[in-house]
């Protein structure tokens, strides 16, 4: 039984002043902006707008700066206000195809069409502190090419890297379905969650929980030795059909990682031997979450292509998609902190009354 504080309202006032000096910190350093977070912490607004299922790097960043850099606290405020926006339109589908990519590599093809894309990535640095970044001013350096051929051609379709492998027949074809997929952020999960599901459930879900997961199939729980077929990064436009025109009109772009790995497959009582695929995909610039979510998402299939359920928890769906959402996980962790005492009298007692019966009986026992 929860038990409601009276006479608290002066205290909870001044918990929120405190909470408000303590977010804006020592007033002769200068004010964190919007545009600074927005500009300058952008895979934290990246995080944040993709597992807040909002695109708006304004709002993520204001949402940053109001939670002090608590990403879970900040996705909370994202959702929470997602849900007083009305609805005006569903978008069509992105043509990830079309992408102007800004970073696009595989592991599996050395020579691609327009060359290994570098782009702007951690993969080629040094771990060690950058004092100089602690020089206000700090000079950047412009010279670095964004990869082999210097950049990706943003005129043209860039093809998957997966297509290749689908002129030989090596790897399962995608089913394409024009059925509108469930919305996870408007209607509760049901399971068994049919795989769009499933991927909203992991494109929204915890990063550190599905790269746990992922990490989880690489050690041998789930039986997916996997190939980074492509990653890549970049913007995709948004369009959205307008039925008295007939047609669809542009509205935006937004940025999108892309992951599809490759796993080999040594068939099935149902599918015969052939590579298989995980998908991912996220909000902004997330490389690692995208290829988590597509080990996770090839870990979930096992019932679908016929293999055997090795108890692995990332092929188990009720627990993968039950526990991967932080905010869930959250309210229902912190909600411990708030008032029990009448549920906790009831135990003490409880407990009191069993010492009392345990020692009666080791009395009676003398």
């Amino acid at each position: 039984m929860y038990v409601a504080v009276k006479g608290g309202e002066r205290a909870i006032d001044n918990a929120h002043q405190w909470l408000a000096e303590e977010r804006r910190g020592d007033p002769a350093v200068p004010e964190l902006t919007i545009p600074q977070i927005r500009e300058q912490m952008r895979l934290a607004v990246n995080r944040v707008m993709a597992e807040g299922s909002l695109y708006d790097p304004d709002l993520a960043a204001l949402a940053i700066k109001q939670a002090r850099g608590d990403l879970i606290e900040a996705v909370f405020l994202i959702r929470a206000y997602r849900t007083t926006l009305p609805r005006f339109a569903g978008s069509s589908p992105v043509d990830t195809g079309a992408m102007a990519v800004d970073r696009r590599i595989s592991a599996t093809f050395k020579d691609l069409p327009g060359g290994q894309v570098l782009g702007p990535t951690f993969d080629y640095t040094h771990r060690l502190l950058d004092f100089a970044l602690m020089a206000e001013g700090a000079a950047v350096d412009t010279q670095t090419p964004l990869g082999e051929e210097g950049g990706g051609d943003r005129e043209t379709r860039v093809p998957h890297v997966t297509s290749f492998l689908n002129r030989d027949g090596l790897i399962e074809t995608a089913d394409p379905s024009d059925a509108t997929p469930p919305d996870l952020t408007r209607e509760p999960m049901e399971r068994p969650a049919d795989r769009a599901l499933r991927l909203q459930a992991l494109t929204r879900g915890d990063e550190g929980f599905v790269l746990s997961m992922a990490y989880s199939t690489q050690r041998g729980y789930g039986r997916t030795h996997a190939f980074v077929g492509e990653l890549r990064i970049g913007t995709v436009l948004v369009e959205v059909d307008i039925p008295e025109l007939g047609f669809a009109v542009e509205i935006g772009e937004i940025e999108l990682t892309e992951c599809e790995t490759v796993n080999q497959f040594k068939g099935s009582r149902t599918e015969p031997p052939q590579f298989t695929r995980g998908y991912g995909l996220v909000m902004g610039q997330s490389e690692r979450k995208a290829i988590a979510m597509s080990l996770v998402d090839r870990a979930l299939r096992w019932q679908e292509l016929g293999e055997d359920f090795t108890g692995a928890p990332a092929q188990d769906e009720e627990f993968v998609l039950m526990h991967c959402d932080n905010i869930q996980a959250t309210g229902f962790l912190e909600h411990i902190k708030l008032p029990h005492y009448v549920d906790f009298q009831a135990e003490l007692e409880l407990v009191r009354k069993l010492r009392a019966e345990a020692m009666a009986l080791q009395e009676a026992a003398e």
